[in-house]
């Protein structure tokens, strides 16, 4: 476990920098593999950008007034401060989800449809991610009070909170479960299921599994109720994957065939 890759003319590579670009071109080459037969393969050379700087600000804002509020709220300065570290998946997520949005109405897009393609990618790369965070030690569990458990090195936020103590492996079990996420909607992508499907499914699973493993998070302070501002994002996930569900019941859109997508890309 290393924070710091390598020093070039005295400036430090990050390891979690540098997986994070791993995880983004991986993604963003399994989604370009994914719709490479339809209308929506040209159209992510574009939406890349607006995905990064939509997840950007969604990652920042989530950490700032959802995860650290308190501390935020006495240093209003160093909101800004994103070089310092400081982001959220669940934030990106919801940035991302955003940029989406408006993206495939400026150029009258099937929004459900690109979201479906871009579900399994983007979970994947989470999972990726997740090891960043791990490599980093900036996302961590409890202490297990046991010899079971990870021991972060000095210089890592972890170390800072606990020590030498041993805590709960939470971020690779939910790099674990991102990566089997993945692969059940890779192969139910493949089964022309209606419009949506795949993302509500994504929003519910990730939903869940994020809120389990809040539970041995130790970098997560409670909030209302006892809950992680984690676990709440993650019960807004879960109910926004219910309510599109039972919206995609009702409206049953049916994703056209790869051949019918070409002759419209013609």
């Amino acid at each position: 476990m290393h924070k710091d890759l390598v020093t070039i003319f005295g400036y430090t590579v990050q390891t979690h920098a540098v997986i994070s670009v791993i995880a983004i071109l991986i993604g963003f080459g399994v989604a370009l593999t994914m719709t490479k037969n339809t209308i929506y393969h040209e159209h992510l050379y574009n939406y890349i950008f607006w995905a990064l700087i939509g997840a950007i600000i969604g990652a920042r804002l989530w950490h700032v007034f959802i995860f650290q509020a308190p501390y935020y709220i006495h240093h209003p300065a160093e909101i800004i401060a994103i070089w310092r570290g400081g982001i959220s998946i669940l934030g990106a997520i919801v940035g991302g989800a955003v940029a989406l949005i408006l993206y495939t109405y400026k150029y009258r897009l099937d929004f459900w449809e690109l979201a479906d393609y871009l579900a399994p990618p983007m979970v994947l790369g989470m999972g990726i991610g997740r090891i960043a965070c791990f490599f980093g030690g900036d996302a961590f569990g409890k202490p297990t009070y046991s010899d079971f458990g990870i021991v972060f090195p000095e210089g890592t936020i972890a170390h800072e909170y606990y020590g030498s103590e041993p805590l709960w492996p939470a971020v690779l079990w939910e790099s674990q479960g991102d990566i089997v996420i993945f692969g059940l909607l890779f192969y139910l992508l493949g089964k022309n299921l209606p419009k949506g499907w795949i993302v509500a499914l994504f929003l519910f699973l990730y939903g869940s599994l994020r809120f389990g493993l809040e539970y041995l998070r130790g970098d997560s302070p409670a909030y209302a109720l006892g809950l992680t501002g984690g676990q709440w994002t993650a019960l807004g996930f879960i109910a926004a994957a219910m309510i599109m569900a039972i919206y995609l019941i009702f409206r049953r859109p049916r994703r056209k065939p790869a051949a019918d997508q070409e002759v419209r890309q013609k």
